[in-house]
């Protein structure tokens, strides 16, 4: 089954299954105010800055949250492991895969995202319901993380044995310009697939196939073992969740280049050509 859903399907799901709103942009207000203006009917609101990532530190911006914690936080907005889970954004799935990627990780067995999220529900007449729900507790407990992930120090040795995948911008990637961490470029050995690419023009996802063919142009395809950081480890769940609906597994560095430039004696690549030891790198 993929992990993606239509806004039809959702409709027609109404009451059978738990809705989480986690509307977010990177680096503004968490979404609460827009969704007290309209969201999904029975929705939940997630924040993920508090809900969904840990304190920021040497682990990056958005460290995985402690699990117990997390746990807790999916209880409040009613999550429980028996009844299925369908989180949305307006982010075009970005903080939404973030959320799926979670449950997941911690042994959910029935977590979809809203393909083209809050915009495809409304473009496609959805009720709409206003001001703030709190939801019956649930039962939700986070069992040991099953998601695969990897740590900073086996990055490098990854990088050389595997596919290793940057989910930023190609000038972000390439080291041209870096607005958010302190230092420009890419972990050695890197290739960049942008999480916009997963995406057509509408906001919802390519076809599976379409999805394949896209990461197999850039080396993450038939056998090869792949893994994919960001900027923070956020938006990299959405090329998990892109590889998912076609059918590949892919590990998440958690806490991706934020973590990476917090040591300056880990190396960094420029432009697009990228191994360890190259040219290029950088202290």
């Amino acid at each position: 089954m993929s992990p993606l859903l239509t806004a039809a399907e959702l409709d027609g799901l109404h009451g059978t299954v738990t809705v989480l709103d986690v509307r977010y942009r990177m680096g503004g207000p968490g979404g609460r105010k827009e969704y007290a203006a309209g969201h999904v009917p029975l929705a939940a609101y997630v924040d993920l800055d508090r809900d969904l990532a840990g304190v920021p530190g040497e682990h990056g911006r958005h460290p995985l949250p402690d699990p117990e914690t997390f746990a807790a936080a999916m209880r409040a907005v009613g999550v429980s492991a028996d009844r299925p889970v369908v989180v949305y954004d307006d982010w075009e799935g970005r903080a939404a895969a973030r959320c799926w990627w979670l449950l997941r990780h911690h042994g959910h067995p029935d977590v979809r995202v809203l393909d083209g999220g809050w915009s495809a529900w409304v473009a496609q007449g959805g009720a709409v319901e206003t001001g703030s729900r709190l939801p019956d507790p649930g039962s939700f407990t986070a069992g040991p993380g099953s998601a695969a992930t990897l740590d900073v120090g086996d990055v490098l040795d990854f990088a050389r044995r595997a596919v290793l995948v940057d989910a930023r911008n190609p000038e972000r990637f390439r080291g041209d310009v870096e607005p958010v961490d302190p230092v420009a470029g890419h972990i050695p050995g890197a290739v960049n697939v942008p999480t916009g690419t997963n995406l057509r023009a509408d906001g919802t996802f390519r076809s599976g196939p379409e999805i394949a063919a896209l990461y197999a142009a850039a080396g993450a395809g038939g056998d090869a073992e792949v893994g994919i950081y960001c900027g923070s480890g956020v938006t990299a769940t959405h090329d998990i969740l892109a590889l998912a609906h076609a059918g590949i597994g892919a590990a998440l560095y958690p806490g991706s280049w934020s973590e990476w430039v917090a040591d300056p004696a880990r190396p960094v690549a420029t432009g697009w050509a990228s191994t360890p030891g190259s040219p290029n790198q950088e202290a």
